[in-house]
């Protein structure tokens, strides 16, 4: 059984690849590509925060002022809190499920930024990496991206974090414990048909979703590992078009969704509108 990848339409760049769980690709389209990431970043973010909670240099339920940090609004709910007082696992699970954007930079001053941007080049990857604090406003002082990465780097973290290879088994899990409930089912996700609120456990068909996304005015991207009744995945779409062109957003999640449901076919063997067998049986 193979996955086929959807006409990739222009202007948007693509970078794409999908891989099962021992390394063999199912389907690629330039998964070299250095592209604009947005979120995604964050998911190195909480690898360094699971590694120094592992090493005890943190504590989970240590309690953070979030009103101390770089204040950036939009992507997350922390940023509307009345109190701002939040746990740093806490403040963890706020970035995996809501890609909280101020959660997120009270966990990069937690780590340290230094940290935060070693750790993808210590796991071995020289194109992929969380570079910035998150920013309401970017300048020319600052880096050119939050974070960036290519297909290819993206779709191996996510195949080593499922197979607790990630540092180690302890922190693999952690890290896909925060991001278990991501709510962001818009693009490759979207195919799944899982409930955006409630796929912690297996959900619609068997499957089981562990996934990042990203945002912003010129890109879309999903990175995941979806594990179905027949097979499972690590998966890498990135979707960047030049931020002088119209808003390509709706051919990018078009095109997404597509390989999504590619995907879901593959690790389920079953038809769309087939529930297959029940979760409860």
């Amino acid at each position: 059984m193979s996955i086929v990848l959807p006409q990739l339409p222009a202007p948007i760049q693509w970078g794409i690849r999908i891989t099962t769980l021992e390394g063999e690709v199912l389907a690629e389209h330039e998964p070299h590509r250095v592209s604009k990431t947005a979120s995604v970043g964050k998911v190195f973010v909480l690898i360094e925060l699971a590694r120094q909670i592992s090493e005890g240099a943190v504590a989970a339920d240590a309690l953070i002022d979030l009103s101390k940090t770089l204040y950036v609004a939009d992507s997350g709910l922390a940023y509307r809190f009345t109190n701002p007082s939040i746990a740093v696992a806490d403040a963890a699970l706020l970035v995996g499920t809501m890609s909280d954007n101020l959660a997120t930079n009270a966990l990069i001053d937690v780590c340290g930024l230094e940290r935060v941007r070693a750790i993808a080049d210590e796991l071995g990857y020289t194109q992929t990496a969380q570079l910035d604090y998150i920013r309401d406003d970017r300048g020319p002082e600052h880096p050119w991206t939050p974070s960036y990465g290519t297909a290819a780097e993206l779709a191996d973290v996510m195949r080593r974090l499922a197979l607790g290879e990630v540092l180690s088994p302890e922190i693999s899990r952690q890290v896909l414990d925060w991001l278990a409930s991501g709510a962001d089912t818009s693009m490759v996700a979207d195919a799944l048909l899982l409930d955006p609120l409630a796929h912690v456990d297996p959900e619609y068909q068997l499957m089981v979703l562990r996934h990042k996304t990203g945002t912003i005015a010129e890109a879309r991207i999903d990175v995941g590992v979806l594990r179905g009744s027949k097979r499972s995945v690590a998966y890498a779409v990135a979707a960047n078009w030049p931020e002088e062109l119209p808003d390509q957003r709706a051919l990018a999640l078009d095109v997404m969704r597509e390989i999504g449901e590619q995907i879901r076919h593959y690790v389920t063997d079953l038809d769309r509108d087939d529930p297959g067998e029940n979760p409860s049986d």
